[in-house]
């Protein structure tokens, strides 16, 4: 919850349109501030304060305890004209926060963390848990001084700066990833990964401090730190489990059962006739820990109560690094038709695969020390198996294509090769049809179809075929790749046969360069429509027999009992 506290007039405009943005996540204070503001604090995540910053400071020093538990703060000016990350920038998620409410209100963030305001993802905004001297580490690596970084393994995380190296020399802080306790010096500081599951079985009201103390202990004495620990995972029978479902609400990670008909495919090394007997399969911890493969660290393990019989098993397994490929549209072309999420995804890979045009246009929103690996034309396959392949690797990894990375873009050949070895994240974009819509009117206000012309990689026969169904359909279609210098017949025969089914004065919106600086459009028909005028940067859109031209525009009505009402008064 987001507490609102405003003093003045102008202050409760503000806040009140932050309500009425959203409802639900934001609670009003009124009242007198001082008041205000202290019951805020102690009841929100977050606060977003209409006052002063020296105020604001003042009313909350009393109040501050640890940057780790106390909520974000937000400040805003009278004026409306700034919103200024002003406590818990990156844990209290502050920053965050200033770009939502300067979203809203049309100001602009403010934001002076210092990593953020080079660019460099702060050692605690990279996703993991971090411990041990992370501001001296974070000021290193700041100052561009060379850190060592210790991996056990490679993990998809954000790009490091290239001062970020496992070869650095010389080096003034170290930074470890790893899943193992370490001893750690004044200069250094650790990410734990999420490497652990561990694999938890439970007689019938087993007390969570034995299950908890038991996964503890396993931990441990292994060697390894409790912050690595992805989940706990037991039998479908234990899903309710109180012991177990408590001991994971604890650790602040998830419970994941399985059924024993899954549990039993698995081959373990210590089986056991007592969980067959009540749960149906010969292993449990072990088992359920296994899922997904690893490698076994710790075996079925016993509690030790003093007195009574052990009610509680468990198991540890380290998983393998799950690399991560986000497929990201980039939209037609302009900046500000570039999605946000476009824009974070950009920013949480390490490597970003994609054509060399479009590497151009994105390249300066790129974290320092991101892998840039672009091509031309033509080689869409094999950016796509190079993505794939560093995402196995273990590395966060962006491709990108114009458009939707759906829609005539990467995401097909990249998915055509990707198993379920690795995390995908599709990420949607302005295609070039629905931005050249944009530009006519309303064209696609019903039925519509995306064709392309280009027989590379379809047979003619086919696309035929499909211009073929579409007018007998009468449906609107959307030409993508209508004519280059070697493809020139194409677009004529598509037309022609879309002319046998639709009059000649049906619209058809003609636009190149959907939202770059040298667009282009215009408005022309089906009969007078010349194709030389076409090449590869162009859509061409071809309205049904519902259709028109409004006011200049081409618009296609979402029913046919406006096209009989147009009809009837145009007699």
């Amino acid at each position: 919850m987001i507490g609102l506290i405003s003093a003045t007039a102008a202050g409760a405009i503000a806040r009140d349109r932050l309500a009425a943005a959203w409802p639900g996540r934001v609670r009003v204070y009124e009242g007198p501030v001082r008041e205000a503001v202290e019951r805020a604090f102690a009841e929100c995540d977050a606060l977003v304060c209409f006052l002063a910053t020296g105020a604001t400071v003042r009313l909350l020093a009393p109040l501050l305890t640890d940057k780790a538990s106390d909520p974000g703060v937000v400040c805003v000016d009278e004026g409306g004209r700034f919103a200024v990350s002003l406590l818990g920038g990156h844990g209290g998620g502050a920053n965050a926060l200033a770009a939502e409410v300067a979203e809203v209100l049309g100001c602009t963030p403010v934001v002076t963390t210092a990593t953020d305001a080079v660019g460099v993802p702060g050692l605690d905004t990279l996703g993991l848990p971090v411990e041990g001297a992370v501001a001296a580490v974070s000021r290193a690596v700041l100052d561009g001084s060379p850190v060592a970084l210790r991996a056990d393994g490679v993990w998809p995380l954000p790009a490091l700066p290239p001062n970020v190296a496992p070869a650095a020399e010389d080096a003034v802080a170290t930074l470890h990833l790893t899943d193992r306790l370490l001893e750690l010096g004044p200069g250094e500081a650790v990410l734990r990964p999420k490497s652990l599951v561990v694999g938890v079985g439970a007689s019938k009201g087993a007390p969570v401090d034995e299950v908890l103390g038991l996964v503890e202990e396993a931990i441990r004495d292994a060697g390894l730190s409790l912050l690595s620990v992805a989940g706990l995972a037991t039998v479908d029978a234990k899903s309710e489990e109180p012991g177990i479902v408590e001991a994971a609400s604890r650790l602040g990670v998830p419970l994941t059962t399985y059924s024993a008909q899954e549990l039993s495919r698995i081959e373990v090394p210590n089986p056991s006739d007592a969980p067959l007997d009540a749960v149906g399969t010969p292993s449990v911890a072990e088992a359920a820990a296994l899922v997904g493969g690893g490698e076994l660290l710790v075996p079925k393990r016993k509690s030790s109560p003093e007195g009574r019989a052990a009610m509680a098993t468990c198991a540890v397994v380290r998983r393998a690094p799950r690399g991560r490929l986000a497929v990201v549209g980039l939209g037609p072309g302009a900046r500000d038709l570039l999605t946000p999420r476009a824009k974070d995804e950009l920013r949480r890979a390490s490597v970003l695969v994609g054509l060399d045009q479009y590497v151009d246009q994105i390249r300066d929103l790129l974290r320092p020390g991101t892998t840039v690996l672009e091509s031309g034309l033509g080689a869409e396959e094999e950016r796509a198996r190079t993505a794939v392949a560093l995402a196995r690797e273990g590395h966060a990894v962006a491709l990108i294509g114009s458009g939707d990375a759906g829609v005539y873009a990467m995401a097909s050949p990249a998915l055509a090769e990707a198993a379920d070895d690795i995390e995908v994240v599709g990420v949607p974009g302005v295609t070039a049809a629905l931005a050249a819509a944009a530009i006519l009117g309303a064209p696609l206000g019903h039925d519509h179809v995306s064709i392309s012309l280009s027989d590379l990689h379809t047979p003619w026969e086919v696309i035929e075929r499909r211009v073929r169904a579409a007018a007998e359909a009468d449906i609107v279609v959307t030409f993508y790749n209508p004519r280059s210098r070697g493809r020139d017949w194409q677009l004529p025969k598509a037309l022609g046969i879309l002319a046998e089914h639709r009059a000649p004065h049906t619209p058809v919106g003609v636009v190149r360069n959907a939202s770059r600086p040298d667009e282009s459009s215009r408005l022309t028909t089906l009969g007078t429509l010349d194709p030389a005028t076409v090449d590869m940067m162009t859509v061409v859109t071809v309205g049904n027999t519902a259709t028109r031209e409004i006011a200049g525009r081409m618009v296609t009505p979402r029913g046919y009992r406006w096209q009989s009402a147009t009809a009837e008064g145009a007699e």
